[in-house]
């Protein structure tokens, strides 16, 4: 019988010890060597899955095993998300920043907390050098999850100011706030926003911007002029829309928080018999390929998506070179695309 101290993680002596082995024996099976009786080996299995015993990734790594591999994982609770355009968007960035590399990129999707624990012990156990998240929600402990055992990770976005783990952004908050400032001088006085789900900072840094212009401005960014969307996406933005034109008819202009936000929301104009621009201007956020083919094309805040990709796998490289170094915080600025929705 093996025991040992509650909370500690198991070894590979105590593997050894629980299957009648020698040390030598159980590495072999771990790293499928070999030269081990199938026996031997399914005897060796049954201790590593009763103990829960996970390779270690630092005692790997200073052997000079490396994976070559990084997970890009998405932590969105609806898979028909990945459908959007953000993710496809991601995914090509950093695909292309790894290109010149010797890594491969693998894809993960992360939603339970079952899956959370899941992934990190398949990461611990060194099949990944280091991990970038995409999509993680406020309360969301994967992250600080993957820090407690050692994983290099970057992150795309943050959840809160007070991010602890490395991460690349836009700047939401500037991009916002230039696009309503953009409305403002076309003599647009009654603009409304279409948030994203505010359990995400993302969106939260995104309505900031837009009520820190109309503030500026000299106006009041009443609660009720803002309507939650549950998601970025299409359908999402259309409800948002019908909803706000139902409390408030007199809208003359709308920041969505995502282009295709926005294309829901030209949809629900449309159904209103509401013109865009001339009755409602429209701003998106994000600048994808949809914007310019939209009807009107749309006037959006570009965030340099492939920028951000390819700063968040140089972070991520470097911090599995240099597994000590402090996380690191960096912020990409904005640009406001000016088209005929607005």
């Amino acid at each position: 019988m093996v025991k040992r101290r509650p909370g500690t993680t198991p070894t590979l002596e105590e593997v050894a010890a629980l299957a009648g082995v020698g040390r030598g024996t159980v590495s072999r099976v771990v790293n499928n060597e070999a030269g081990v009786k199938e026996s031997t080996r399914r005897t060796v299995q049954k201790a590593i899955a009763e103990l829960g015993y996970v390779p270690n990734l630092a005692a790997r790594s200073l052997a000079g095993r490396r994976a070559d591999a990084v997970a890009l994982v998405m932590t969105e609770r609806d898979w028909r998300m990945f459908g959007e355009p953000f993710f496809s968007e991601t995914v090509r960035s950093v695909g292309d920043a790894l290109t010149d590399t010797s890594v491969q990129l693998l894809l993960t999707l992360v939603r339970t907390e079952g899956e959370r624990q899941r992934f990190v012990e398949y990461a611990r156990g060194g099949r990944v050098d280091g991990v970038l998240l995409m999509s993680v929600r406020a309360e969301d402990r994967l992250p600080d999850m993957l820090a407690d055992a050692g994983l290099p990770t970057v992150l795309l976005g943050r959840r809160s100011v007070d991010e602890q783990i490395t991460y690349v952004d836009a700047d939401n908050v500037g991009g916002a706030r230039e696009a309503v400032a953009h409305l403002l001088r076309g003599g647009r006085r009654s603009i409304a926003a279409l948030a994203g789900p505010l359990d995400m900072y993302v969106a939260q840094c995104r309505l900031r911007g837009y009520r820190q212009a109309l503030s500026r401005a000299g106006l009041t960014a009443d609660d009720s002029w803002v309507v939650e969307g549950e998601d970025f996406t299409e359908a999402g933005g259309h409800r948002a829309m019908t909803e706000l034109l139902e409390r408030h008819p007199e809208v003359d202009a709308v920041l969505a928080a995502s282009d295709t936000m926005a294309v829901g929301a030209l949809a629900a104009l449309r159904a209103a018999g509401r013109r865009v621009p001339d009755d409602v201007a429209v701003i998106g956020f994000d600048d994808f390929l949809l914007a310019e083919h939209t009807d009107p094309p749309l006037t959006t805040v570009r965030q340099p998506l492939e920028d951000i990709g390819r700063t968040m796998v140089r972070l991520l490289l470097e911090e599995m070179e240099q597994p000590e170094v402090a996380w690191r915080h960096v912020i990409l600025r904005t640009r406001l695309v000016v088209r005929e929705s607005a």
